[in-house]
């Protein structure tokens, strides 16, 4: 049997590529949500949702809502996951910024930003997953998790969604909920699949 290959490690140039394509594609995926008035998991979900309800924009409320976390993280996951995971969360923060002042949509059918959404997002959190870091929040205690009892990131971040969906009902339409649910079930079923100890799994 193969041995995990945890020891694999990525050069800096490697790091800053993972971290530019990962946040990327994540901050793109929250654009396709945005245009279908959908929402996400995790606390870029509650980025979203507070986005709609406040009127701030959500690369705003994305970068304040992860401030307190990365105090668990210096914590549990050490000084290189932490300065990592801040970076990354500036990068998606930005990058959304950037994509909702330069990307619109014509038409985009509902079904198709459920999927789209939810492979970008997991996609990317996965690359940056891989890379030694996370997008803060609920990453940082879901990685800590499967470090430490090997229960799976994807699913504790389900958990969090579960919560996140249903405090959602008082805002949005049932219907648009349960939309974005199914967006969610795209990511959390990628990073499950693809985010094990027992493959490729550097830092």
């Amino acid at each position: 049997m193969n041995e995990p290959h945890n020891s694999i490690q990525h050069s800096p140039l490697e790091d800053a590529q993972a971290a530019i394509l990962g946040t990327a594609l994540c901050a793109l995926g929250v654009q396709f949500l945005g245009h279908a008035q959908l929402i996400t998991g995790q606390t870029a979900g509650l980025g979203v949702l507070l986005s709609y309800v406040t009127g701030m924009s959500f690369g705003v409320w994305f970068f304040l809502l992860n401030l307190p976390f990365y105090v668990l993280a210096l914590m549990r996951m050490g000084l290189a996951f932490t300065l990592k995971s801040f970076v990354a969360v500036a990068m998606v923060s930005g990058f959304a910024e950037l994509f909702d002042r330069s990307i619109s949509f014509a038409s985009l059918p509902l079904p198709l930003a459920v999927v789209i959404s939810g492979a970008l997002i997991g996609i990317g959190l996965l690359i940056v997953f891989r890379h030694g870091a996370s997008l803060g929040g609920i990453g940082v205690l879901a990685l800590f998790l499967q470090d430490r009892t090997g229960f799976k990131a994807g699913h504790t971040q389900l958990a969090f969604d579960v919560v996140l969906f249903a405090a959602a009902l008082a805002f949005l339409p049932w219907q648009t909920v349960l939309w974005s649910l199914g967006g969610a079930v795209v990511t959390n079923m990628i990073i499950a699949t693809n985010h094990r100890k027992d493959r490729y799994i550097a830092r």
